[in-house]
């Protein structure tokens, strides 16, 4: 009897009439559904196919528990029959057991991989997981077994072996004969998002829901999308519209989590994220998130803990190494080290982890002092990271040619009165790692003014400039054809955007993008009463600093020595041409100078800012404001002067980023130490 299918036993007089009318009832009565099998099992006691619809049906009565107890029975007894495997995956999700839920859907879908349901269920909770790849690779499956199209199937299995091209011809030539095939335009979107065009994406998503209003997977791809294009309160609004369908759901409570934590709303986020860990506490990318969101909102202990928990259930997990690492504050012990080269000594080590065990490590070894072991792993783990960015130094020194060569004095001079006269935002500018965070702490604990995080809008904006679309101008071109009254509106649109960051009544906010340097003259024409500061630090502590950071992305220059030094030569000189052609519109902070002379410097900075001095600037690490960056630790400090000259310890394997700076290096102010 363990290998038959108990459906197909021969009838006993009108027992497969009463099978299919309770498996009718399951849907829309369930209370029914289970009285009529609790007849069957009354009078074919043990009934195998009885014995599931009642287990299927104390499930969705909410008895999780009974059902559980009663399917692990069940699927025991029958452990080649995938009906009973794939509820038993249904009923230990329901009850948390998310890691048993994903072993018995993956048996189920063994003995029978056409089961699109089993599929998405599957998918739902890889996505809870955080194993990203194995959840898109099981959603394509779901769509596969769920079409009866041909051409959808062949494009379902393209997106399953991630042959992209492939797949979007299949959906290009299907959709022109049927524009209006919303699993179709879903898996489109999918391309889409695979190729990081998300604009794209959400367009076809938009384009789903208006055909198919209920299309729950769809609105819960659009939500992401919208997620990954930081447009957070839309995401926010579509997660919530699948929460009142479906309040447990584990996959719209962890994107809820994400998006809450992206909005600021950092207690909500950690309330969400460990309830999700109750019913779930087997999935260590959770326990990942949920320490990154504890590390923000300032509890370093607890992040440390859910870091930790992360490396109990994943050892592999180069992620969790790093985020410990990433506190700046925190020391490796040696038990750690040993375990971060077995780890680097595997061969099956995916090459993202690698990464970020190279750079675990270093910090690990430079902590004790064991500087070229130490750059060793730092260079390691760059190369790796250089190999899958596609930077070109020679294109961002073509862009800043053409910013000297554009924005000239006389061309500021022919749009004064463009944009918006709202002077709320401080844009903090220069390169990472060059004391942003403490300044924008600094200038965050006064009363008139409140932090938020490195913004996108502003580089959004001017990507998106009239002109700027593929094969059109290039920036900063673009600016010379932006009119006043689109100048004016652009400064808006800035403002409005950036609204949903602000959670005080404080007059002036803080926008501490480092990239936004490249934009200054963007700003001075859309936000010409904003203030701008540029933090700077010295050329070899900062790039050095840089190449020690693993960077999540949109840093491609930070990963080679030369590039670093050909990055901060441009930005150098991009300053230095601002200052000529707006003098004294961006007021400059020398970090060294800020650590050494801390309250002169402070009072400068607030008399650019025009805002009178208080003592709360001086006691900034007192300030209890969630803070994003990698400094989150240390600005919770009062300001240490120990690793002014830190980069001497490296300095014998700095020649390549000398040799890149070349006079910029001499020409940096030294203060006296």
């Amino acid at each position: 009897m363990a290998s038959c299918d108990p459906m197909s036993s021969p009838p006993v007089g009108t027992l497969q009439v009463a099978l299919a009318h309770a498996a009718g009832l399951l849907a829309s009565n369930p209370a029914a559904a289970a009285e009529q099998a609790s007849e069957i099992l009354r009078v074919f006691p043990g009934h195998p196919a009885a014995e599931l619809l009642m287990a299927s049906a104390q499930r969705r009565l909410g008895n999780v528990g009974q059902a559980v107890a009663s399917l692990t029975s069940l699927a025991r007894q029958q452990p080649n029959w995938p009906a009973a495997q794939f509820e038993l995956g249904f009923a230990l999700g329901a009850a948390g057991q998310g890691d048993a839920a994903v072993v018995a859907l993956r048996h189920a879908l063994k003995l029978n991989p056409e089961m699109p349901d089993a599929w998405r269920a599957l998918a739902d909770h890889l996505t809870v997981c955080g194993d990203t790849a194995a959840a898109d690779a099981a959603y394509a499956q779901q769509i596969r077994y769920s079409s009866k199209d041909p051409r959808l199937v062949q494009a379902a299995i393209a997106l399953h072996d991630n042959d992209i091209p492939r797949a979007e011809a299949l959906l290009r030539q299907h959709l022109k004969q049927h524009p209006t095939d919303v699993a179709a335009i879903r898996m489109f979107a999918e391309v889409a998002a695979r190729l990081e065009r998300y604009a794209d994406a959400q367009n076809l998503l938009e384009r789903c829901l208006e055909l198919a209003p209920g299309f729950a997977a769809a609105r819960r791809n659009y939500a992401t999308v919208l997620h990954r294009q930081y447009k957070d309160e839309q995401a926010l609004e579509q997660v919530d519209r699948l929460l009142a369908l479906d309040a447990e759901d584990p996959t719209y409570r962890n994107l809820k989590a994400a998006i809450l934590g992206a909005l600021g709303r950092y207690d909500e986020s950690i309330e969400l994220y460990a309830s999700i860990l109750a019913r779930h506490s087997g999935q260590e990318k959770v326990w990942l998130n949920y320490g990154h969101a504890l590390k923000t909102a300032g509890r370093q202990q607890d992040s440390i803990d859910a870091y930790r928990k992360c490396i109990a259930l994943a050892p592999h997990s180069g992620a969790a190494y790093w985020s410990l690492a990433n506190l700046k504050t925190f020391r490796f012990s040696q038990d750690d080290v040993e375990a971060m080269r077995t780890q680097l000594a595997r061969t099956d080590l995916g090459e993202d982890e690698r990464v970020q065990f190279h750079f675990a490590l270093g910090k690990a070894l430079e902590d004790a002092k064991a500087y070229e072991g130490s750059f060793e792993q730092y260079a390691r783990g760059n190369s790796l990271r250089r190999a899958q960015v596609g930077y070109d130094a020679d294109r961002t020194s073509a862009r800043t040619r053409r910013c000297r060569e554009i924005l000239t004095a006389d061309f500021f001079e022919q749009r004064r009165g463009f944009g918006s006269e709202a002077p709320d935002p401080i844009f903090i500018v220069g390169l990472p790692r060059a004391g942003s965070t403490l300044l924008e702490q600094i200038l965050a604990s006064h009363s008139a003014v409140e932090g938020t995080m490195e913004l996108p809008d502003l580089i959004s904006l001017a990507r998106k400039l009239p002109g700027t679309s593929a094969g059109g101008t290039r920036f900063p071109e673009s600016l010379t054809n932006l009119s006043a009254a689109e100048a004016r509106a652009l400064g808006e649109q800035y403002l409005q955007q950036t609204r949903i960051q602000r959670k005080t009544a404080a007059p002036f906010f803080i926008d501490k993008m480092p990239n936004n340097f490249a934009y200054v003259g963007f700003i001075q024409l859309v936000l010409p009463n904003a203030k701008i500061i540029d933090a700077r630090r010295h050329p070899l502590g900062c790039c050095l600093s840089v190449f020690k950071q693993h960077f999540a992305r949109g840093q491609g220059f930070a990963y080679d020595l030369d590039d670093l030094g050909r990055y901060y030569r441009d930005y150098v000189a991009l300053m230095a041409h601002f200052d000529r052609a707006l003098p004294g519109r961006v007021h400059r902070v020398i970090y060294e100078t800020m650590v050494q002379d801390t309250e002169s410097e402070v009072r400068r900075l607030l008399d650019y800012c025009g805002l009178p001095f208080e003592e709360s600037c001086l006691r900034f690490y007192e300030n209890a404001r969630a803070v994003r960056t990698a400094s989150s630790e240390q600005v919770r400090q009062p300001i240490f002067r120990d690793a002014l000259e830190h980069w001497r310890s490296f300095e014998p394997w700095l020649g390549p980023l000398k040799s890149a700076l070349g006079p910029t290096l001499d020409a940096y102010p030294t203060p006296q130490f």
